[in-house]
């Protein structure tokens, strides 16, 4: 056995006890981008042709190449839900929203109501979605399982968005804390639980950063919209109402740069979340994951992806998708401590046990 071994930015979950002797398994995805690119155009064409329907067959195709291409330790992970499944739980989202459209029209206190009433409920679908997505993903013949319940998804996902929106952002920390915690503290593989406590210290030395970003971009952005406006000003209206050619430039520069100032530090403030509290998770309080993502290399990835993306009309999608599994696959490891084939002969199988009645019922994919 060797010791881990760990980068600088490895070191943000500071809970890991880097001296414990253990082998560090990386995962590592082995998708190409051309072979995908294959998937995705046939996905979209029949998605188009067949107004939406086959996206549900889409998706898993999608899902079991990404499983199916992502490894641990020689093993690949495997999706497997079925199309139907979340096909059904599309068609109730979409005649949730064609009876709220018909009641908001027709009587608006009782579709402002039922709105209401769906909001409440929202909780609860992305309890089930979590759910879902857990036991239908497994690793070795062993699913995981999610046991998550109303509240504590209603704490993680409606309170803490209030929290972090009334404090400005001041709060955010506690927000990604509760949210992260209530994903992996209910998350089992097989019989065994997994855990995770990221310090509220850790994660605020990766939220000063995007804070001051933040604040000094807008400040720059509103020096321009301001000084854009007054340069405008001086200039006199054409009679045919056409605008100065330069402020429709000025116009697409200002928000592209709204883009970036948002864009860049929640880019960083999430690569920064994702290594704390992933060092600080833990499966059977013995196998500790690792996470080693360069904030400024991850920001930089997704940005390009997006903007690679979108002047190549959406081709370059699969590209994009590709390259930010392989980035976040090779930056990402177990420290397993002791034999990991040995291990995983002795976890039990509890997803197998949930039984498909209970999927074709209760395992619907709503798409949170």
């Amino acid at each position: 056995m060797t010791s881990i071994q760990w980068g600088r930015e490895g070191q943000a979950g500071a809970a890991v006890d880097r001296n414990v002797p253990g082998n560090l398994e990386r995962f590592s995805f082995r998708g190409r981008a051309g072979e995908y690119f294959g998937i995705w155009i046939v996905n979209v064409l029949l998605t188009i042709i067949t107004l939406g329907i086959y996206s549900a067959w889409a998706k898993v195709r999608r899902q079991r190449y990404f499983y199916g291409n992502t490894y641990l330790a020689g093993s690949s992970f495997e999706y497997h839900a079925r199309p139907t499944q979340i096909l059904l739980g599309r068609i109730i989202v979409i005649v949730f929203l064609i009876v709220y459209n018909v009641l908001l029209n027709l009587f608006p206190i009782v579709g402002l109501l039922f709105a209401l009433g769906f909001s409440l409920a929202i909780p609860w679908f992305i309890m089930r979605g979590l759910r879902f997505n857990a036991r239908v993903t497994s690793y070795r013949n062993v699913r995981l399982n999610f046991k998550g319940g109303y509240w504590g998804a209603f704490r993680a996902f409606v309170l803490s968005g209030f929290v972090a929106g009334v404090s400005l952002g001041i709060f955010a920390p506690y927000a990604s804390r509760w949210s992260w915690r209530y994903l992996l503290d209910n998350l089992t593989y097989g019989d065994r639980p997994i855990s995770s406590d990221p310090r509220i210290g850790d994660l605020y030395r990766h939220w000063w950063l995007p804070a001051i970003l933040t604040v000094a971009g807008l400040a720059v952005l509103g020096f321009l919209v301001t000084a854009i406006g007054a340069a405008y000003g001086a200039f006199e209206v054409p009679k045919d109402g056409v605008a100065h050619p330069g402020l429709a430039l000025a116009i697409y520069g200002i928000l592209l740069g709204l883009f970036l100032v948002y864009a860049l530090p929640a880019l960083l403030y999430k690569a920064g979340v994702r290594n704390v509290v992933l060092n600080a998770t833990v499966l059977d309080q013995r196998h500790r994951f690792v996470s080693e993502l360069g904030k400024w290399r991850y920001a930089w990835i997704a940005i390009t992806n997006f903007l690679a993306t979108i002047f190549t009309l959406g081709l370059a999608r699969p590209w994009a998708a590709v390259r930010m599994a392989r980035y976040l696959a090779d930056h990402t490891g177990l420290h397993a401590v002791g034999s990991l084939d040995s291990y995983v002969g002795t976890v039990r199988d509890t997803g197998s046990a949930v039984g498909a009645e209970f999927m074709d019922v209760e395992g619907f994919d709503f798409g949170f």
